[in-house]
């Protein structure tokens, strides 16, 4: 098994793939699989149908996670890169109570679920989390609560909560007497239509190691998912804006940053709303780089005890 360059010490995907262990969970995953120059079974990851099944196929086989599907226009998420952000916070929680929590006592909040639901699937079968998912994509939700019936040992952890209004991310979804252990949100990143698709012919470009000019969006994706006004600048310093107001019912609010020169300006807002702490988490997959940055507002010796 070769080892993946970058990826966390506990994440079940840091060896090659063996495919004929995920095709035994999804046999139809056999008519995508070949052998490349190297002599090594892959997939063009090109293929939206390809990436679908092996994204169920590894969800089976490592989370066992039953009837995961998702409509051919959602976001089909990398596993390896998801499961790594689950890690990381799991890191990050380990620094108050010594150890990594588990079980239901930790609470995650997931900002923008999607129809996938993977980072609550792998939050809830990795560390016994339990789990809200929210969207302001009302389709996206009923997707992802026809996973968790398909897999009813999990559906009371794993819970939806529709956001009515996209001009909010906490409010409308935090009562007053919630608690959160952590949030987390992989924002969309790009700020139109436009460089959404120049940023995926780029991908294509390196993928297919082609020259071709059509966008194909591998990927997939809404629009939700894909790209905002302001792109993740403007997603971001309006989510840190308004945890301030919600900054004694969550622990630790985390968010993926793709773009390593939005850095300064997030951790001057964080700065400016007066997080007790911020830090900056460094991910790598590969050639892919990206980070987590995470704040809290309470102080350390509160933290300690927020699992008691």
């Amino acid at each position: 098994m070769v080892e993946k360059s970058g990826l966390h010490t506990r994440n079940l995907h840091k060896n090659s793939y063996d495919f004929e262990e995920l095709i035994s969970c999804v046999p139809e995953l056999k008519h995508y699989v070949f052998t490349n120059t190297y002599g090594n079974l892959t997939i063009n990851f090109s293929i939206p149908k390809a990436v679908k099944l092996l994204n169920k196929a590894l969800l089976e086989h490592f989370y066992n996670v039953k009837n995961w599907d998702i409509p051919d226009e959602n976001l089909c998420p990398p596993i390896p890169g998801r499961a790594d952000y689950i890690h990381n916070i799991a890191d990050l929680l380990a620094e108050n109570s010594r150890e990594i929590p588990v079980g239901l006592s930790v609470k995650g909040l997931d900002i923008g679920t999607g129809a996938n639901l993977v980072y609550p699937l792998i939050a809830h079968q990795s560390y016994g989390w339990q789990m809200l998912g929210t969207d302001i994509n009302q389709k996206s939700l009923d997707n992802a609560h026809k996973i968790l019936v398909g897999n009813s040992d999990i559906l009371k952890d794993i819970q939806l909560k529709f956001q009515p209004d996209s001009n909010f991310i906490f409010k409308n979804i935090l009562n007053s007497e919630d608690r959160f252990t952590f949030s987390m949100c992989n924002p969309p990143f790009h700020d139109s239509e436009e460089s959404t698709m120049k940023g995926n012919l780029r991908k294509t470009k390196n993928l297919k190691k082609s020259k071709t000019q059509k966008p194909n969006l591998n990927f997939s994706g809404q629009q939700s998912e894909l790209w905002c006004e302001g792109g993740e600048l403007a997603f971001m310093s309006k989510m840190i804006e308004e945890s301030a107001l919600y900054s004694s019912q969550i622990l630790w609010f985390t968010c993926l940053v793709s773009k390593k020169e939005n850095l300064f300006k997030l951790n001057s807002l964080l700065k400016k709303f007066k997080a007790f702490e911020v830090k900056t988490i460094d991910m790598a997959q590969g050639q892919k780089v990206s980070r987590i940055l995470a704040w809290s507002f309470v102080p350390p010796q509160e933290r300690k005890i927020w699992f008691k």
